[in-house]
Parts: structure tokens; C-alpha cells; sequence
């Protein structure tokens, strides 16, 4: 849950106490048996676990964390003040969302990677600003990112990590923030009145862009309707009923404004394709497939089941006939919740469920963005809290928003840290 609130400017410690827990503090430190502890300067570490990420709040709110002792020994070895780690990971999240819904996997990402990483989690588009359509928030997220660049000196690389609705918004920042390699004239003809994913390039040769100026490494989302919401159990919690879908999509805009126009593909900008349609190509001076393509990895995280809020499929960017028939048993013993992992395009040797007539009726506008979106290999990760009392909570069980009501998402933050690519 979010602490309470703090003066612009301010920073707060967050402890990692030998037993787990996590504890803020302005000022004083404090163990969460309240045995005091010392600021990160003077015991930054005990039994050789990282004793204190330290938060600061940026001028747009958004939180930053890191770990203390790491920057001390990389400000003493290199003599530079604010010697931060390079790799900056930026966490987004989803719809009526904010800051602290990403905190928990902040902190585990500085604990297990406190030489390697900076964190930030975003706050641009935090509660009612998450109504204003993916492409203002996209803009406010890239905004947001240029600002944080800026005031963390020897950053090289850069990684995104989002929740639901903040996917969405990520791909649109990232177009924004995409600097082709010079001399490239990549985008010059790009017809925004045109869906056409062809990159008309090698899908296995990275691209040399950069984005905002950075190596950019990992593109990661968790239960992000990439094909938006439209469509058969796209959006579950209406059940696949074709009445209650259609009725969905017709009202949505009341509920969640523009970025209910968005999600349902509504929109109808200027006589344009919709928004998600155009973010399937690079239009005009937005690379949105290009800045995708500069990751050296993609990753969609997906619930099979219980996410009220995201289909299975939309959030794993498959076809009907393209879902797996799922293990009885874990992949790994470590993750018990995730039931299957598809590694860039090795995923054509899985099982697939057969499509039906009943089950799905297909869908040209969907076909065109799945086929757009595949054209670059996706590391899939399905996960299942089918036997666990939060998987009617899977929507943010999987991010562990807060961790009192849904811990039994850590393993797959574990497993998103322990893939990482650095």
C-alpha cells in the first residue's frame, strides 16, 4: 500500500530486513522487529543481504530504487558521484494504477541485482490519468523517461517492464522514444492510413536504434491486451457472451474514456486506423515496430485463467488455435505457477488446442495485428493460479500489486528477475 505522502524532493529508505520484510522510514531506520538499523551509508549490508534500497521521489512523483551500498563502492572505485548502475528499468502500471503497484518487484530486482540496476517506477499516468488514451499517456511515459535519463548520470542501457493497460502505453513510449541508427531510413514512407507490420527487414538481425539514447535490452508485459479487448473472452468477465461483448465495446468510453476507445479499437481518429492498428507498423515519425525490434528480447507474461480484465490470448499474442495444452505439473519446481514457457519461436513444437467454429470467430483486424506483432520472436510465459485462494485476484496477483493480497505472485517475479537479461 502506498506510504504516506511526501514533500517533492524528499527520500525515504526502504530496509531489507534479514527475515523479509520490508520497512520505510523517513529519517529513522527502522527493522521491522524494531530493532533499529543504521542509514545505508554506515551498515549497508548484513549477512550479506542488501539491507537498504533507497527510494527518492522525482519531480513527477514516479519512484526510484536503489541499492545504497552498490552506488558507494561504484562511487569509490570510479571516483564519480552518483555512480548509478547502468541499466535503468522502467516499470508501468496499468489502468488505474500507480507507482507503488510495481514496489514489491522493485525491491526484489535491487536485492537479487543490486550491482546491475536502477529502478523506476513510473507515476505519469497514475489513477483517473490512465482514462486519457495510450497515446497521451505514451507521450506523458516518454516524457517522464527522458526526465529520469537525465538525472541518472551512466545509464547505457534500458529495459521496460509493464502491467496490463501500461504494455500498451509502453510500446507508444517507446515508439516515441526510438532514435534510429544514423543514416537509416527507416520510417521515411510510413503511411499512418495503412496496417502494414512488414518490416521489410530480417527479423533475426538486431536493430542498432536506440532508445532515448540507450541500449534498450528487455521489453517485458505482464497481462497486457496487446491485441486489445475486443473480441471472443477477450475481456473475460463477461464470459464470451456475444451480447454482453458487443455491449462492452459500445460503452466502454464511458467508463475509461479514451483508452476505452483504445482497447476496443473504437477510435476513429481523423478517418485513421485505430491507435492499436497503427502500433503495428512505424507511422509517420513513431517507430513503434522499429523501437520493438531494438529490444534484444520480447516477453509477454499471461494468465490462463481467473484474469478478469485480459484474455488469455490478447495477452500472449497467439491465435485461438495457437494455445498450448497446458502441464499438469510446473515447468520448474521454482515457479510452481507457471505451467509454460515458449522461448522466442521454439513454440511451433507444442501442442496446440484445435480451433472450433464455436470457439472463436476470426477476426481480420486481429489476424493483421497478430501476424504484425509475430513477425518478431516472443518469449511466452503462461502462468496459472487455478489452485491458489488469489486466483480470482490473477490480474494482479501476477504483478504482486501488494504483496498482503497477492504474494503468490513472487515466484513469478522471481522468474522474471532470474531471465533477465543484463
Amino acid at each position: 500500500m502506498a506510504g504516506p505522502k511526501q514533500r517533492k524532493g524528499t527520500k525515504t529508505i526502504s530496509a531489507v530486513a534479514p527475515n523479509g520484510d520490508h520497512v520505510r522510514s523517513s529519517g529513522c531506520f527502522y527493522c521491522a522487529r524494531g530493532s533499529p538499523i543504521h542509514s545505508p551509508a554506515e551498515n549497508p549490508r548484513e549477512n550479506g543481504i542488501s539491507m537498504a534500497p533507497v527510494v527518492s521521489e522525482t519531480r513527477n512523483g514516479g519512484q526510484d530504487v536503489w541499492d545504497a551500498a552498490a552506488v558507494e563502492r561504484r562511487e569509490a572505485q570510479s571516483g564519480v558521484a552518483k555512480a548509478f548502475p547502468e541499466h535503468l528499468v522502467i516499470m508501468v502500471n496499468g489502468i488505474i494504477g500507480n507507482a507503488t503497484n510495481w514496489r514489491y518487484a522493485a525491491d526484489q530486482f535491487v536485492k537479487r541485482l543490486p550491482d546491475k540496476v536502477v529502478v523506476h517506477c513510473s507515476q505519469c499516468n497514475s489513477s483517473t490519468r490512465t482514462f486519457d488514451g495510450v497515446d497521451q499517456m505514451g507521450n506523458r511515459l516518454a516524457e517522464e523517461v527522458k526526465e529520469v535519463i537525465e538525472n541518472r548520470p551512466g545509464v547505457k542501457r534500458i529495459s521496460f517492464v509493464s502491467h496490463s493497460l501500461g504494455g500498451l502505453v509502453s510500446r507508444y513510449a517507446i515508439g516515441v522514444l526510438y532514435e534510429p541508427p544514423s543514416g537509416s531510413s527507416t520510417g521515411a514512407h510510413n503511411n499512418c492510413d495503412i496496417i502494414d507490420g512488414n518490416l521489410n527487414q530480417d527479423v533475426e538481425e538486431e536493430s542498432k536504434g536506440k532508445i532515448a539514447g540507450l541500449e534498450p535490452v528487455n521489453f517485458i508485459t505482464f497481462a497486457t491486451p496487446h491485441l486489445g479487448s475486443r473480441g471472443y473472452k477477450q475481456l473475460p468477465f463477461v464470459c464470451g457472451l456475444p451480447m454482453l461483448e458487443k455491449a462492452a465495446s459500445r460503452s466502454a468510453h464511458w467508463f475509461v474514456g479514451r483508452s476505452g476507445r483504445h482497447l476496443f479499437l473504437t477510435d476513429k481518429d481523423d478517418g485513421k486506423p485505430p491507435l492499436l492498428c497503427r502500433m503495428v507498423t512505424d507511422c509517420g515519425d513513431l517507430y513503434f515496430m522499429s523501437a520493438l525490434r531494438a529490444f534484444k528480447r520480447r516477453v509477454a507474461y499471461s494468465n490462463v485463467s481467473y484474469d478478469h480484465m485480459v484474455g488469455w490470448r490478447t495477452a500472449s499474442i497467439r491465435r485461438q488455435c495457437e494455445l498450448p495444452e497446458l502441464r499438469k505439473v510446473p515447468v520448474n519446481e521454482k515457479y510452481p505457477h507457471i505451467v509454460n514457457v515458449e522461448n522466442g519461436n521454439d513454440g511451433n513444437s507444442i501442442t496446440r488446442v484445435a480451433a472450433s467454429k464455436s470457439d472463436h470467430i476470426t477476426d481480420a483486424v486481429e489476424e493483421e495485428m497478430v501476424a504484425a506483432l509475430t513477425q518478431l520472436p516472443w518469449e511466452r510465459v503462461d502462468v496459472s493460479f487455478h489452485k491458489t485462494k488469489q486466483r480470482f485476484f490473477a490480474h494482479s496477483t501476477i504483478q504482486v500489486k501488494w504483496y498482503w493480497m497477492h504474494s503468490e505472485g513472487s515466484d513469478v517475479i522471481f522468474h522474471l528477475i532470474d531471465n533477465f537479461v543484463i
